[in-house]
């Protein structure tokens, strides 16, 4: 007679939008028993609670020694108390971006959840996009990134700021394909609507000397959600939302510095004036099939509980971007507007733009000193 495995016992902390998608996936997962839904806004939480088919709580710890693992997807000024009471029982953690608010409650986390043995996963969700697969070439061994991503103001996620609102999901991805130390970080930012950066600009360089430039923005106009990886085999250009990545690939000739432009005839420049691009450059676009990433997500951490294994996106790798995200945030705030000892610094320090920025802000970080005047 064949053994029937017991369902894991989860819940999920937050009735949110997205904690919503989270309860709806978990009670249609067969292995899986959602028990219950937790927020202190009584109407959300019943609402989400009956789409779902499972009990309603105002209070996480009417849960705890009932519950294999959990979902956190509250407010990220909450993470840190939640994830440690929780982990503290042993009790298995899928934390929705950010892992915490800071640098030091991300270790925290990590370590608690190294001490008791739980698996400890983050929802940079980005990692299970389709359209990654196709810039696997690329990915290796990146010489330059560039990303973009931005959006409407969406009225949640404003316990932060974009740093730890969008871009975090670009600064993972960059991290988990460079694999090496951050050297220097510079980064810019302005706040539009309220008391965080709601634009940001960030270029970051990598011992291994790859170079990454970030802009995220929530005022935005146009929904972007953008990456190019530049590397010694090729270009990947990738569309996350439309999951479709444009791979360009050096001809052999290139590859091997053999193709000249000062010693082409006449005859030679008037064709490659047609067909340099076909026949040195070429380009192919490969297009995902539709998936449920978040479904996805979540198949991972239940399989990472069952079986013991590491999730795709560890609590490291989410400590790991929230400490950059850290110290862009710092440079952020350290920023001076002008040449004047008591010039405007940081975010809130220049007036509300009349035009909204759009995602390709033509400010960005230099290398220029900035030489004040001594006061006197």
């Amino acid at each position: 007679m064949m053994t029937v495995a017991k369902k894991l016992r989860i819940a999920v902390i937050g009735a949110g939008r997205l904690g919503s998608f989270h309860a709806q996936k978990l009670a249609a997962c067969d292995d899986v028993e959602l028990v219950g839904v937790v927020d202190p806004l009584a109407e959300n939480c019943r609402r989400v609670a009956a789409e779902c088919r499972c009990p309603a709580f105002s209070d996480h710890r009417e849960l705890f020694g009932r519950l294999d693992g959990v979902v956190i997807a509250a407010p990220a000024q909450f993470h840190h108390t939640l994830g440690l009471q929780f982990l503290s029982g042993g009790v298995h953690v899928l934390m929705e971006k950010p892992l915490a608010a800071r640098r030091s409650e991300a270790e925290q986390l990590v370590a608690v959840a190294r001490q008791m043995g739980a698996v400890l996963q983050v929802g940079h969700v980005e990692r299970f996009n389709p359209a990654l697969e196709a810039a696997a070439p690329c990915m290796a061994n990146p010489k330059y990134v560039e990303a973009v991503r931005a959006g409407g103001f969406t009225f949640r996620s404003t316990d932060v700021g974009v740093v730890l609102d969008l871009m975090i999901h670009d600064l993972d991805l960059v991290l988990a394909m460079a694999r090496s130390p951050v050297t220097r970080v510079d980064a810019l930012g302005l706040s539009v609507l309220g008391s965080h950066e709601d634009v940001a600009n960030a270029r970051l360089e990598f011992e291994c000397g790859c170079v990454a430039v970030l802009s995220a923005s929530r005022v935005s106009r146009q929904a972007v959600r953008r990456m190019k990886i530049w590397s010694q085999v090729g270009l990947a250009d990738v569309d996350f939302a439309a999951r479709t990545t444009t791979l360009t690939r050096p001809s052999e000739t290139l590859l091997g510095r053999r193709f000249d432009v000062d010693s082409l005839t006449p005859e030679e420049v008037e064709h490659y004036r047609e067909h340099l691009l076909d026949e040195h450059l070429p380009c192919e676009t490969v297009t995902a099939e539709p998936v449920d990433v978040l479904s996805l997500e979540l198949a991972d951490f239940v399989q990472s509980i069952r079986k013991r294994l590491h999730p795709r996106v560890t609590g490291e790798h989410g400590r790991d971007a929230v400490a950059v995200a850290e110290e862009i945030l710092a440079r952020i705030h350290a920023h001076a507007w002008d040449d004047d000892v008591g010039g405007p610094v940081g975010p809130m320090a220049v007036p509300r733009p009349s035009v909204i920025p759009a995602p390709h802000w033509s400010l960005k970080p230099g290398r220029v000193s900035v030489k004040r005047k001594e006061a006197g």
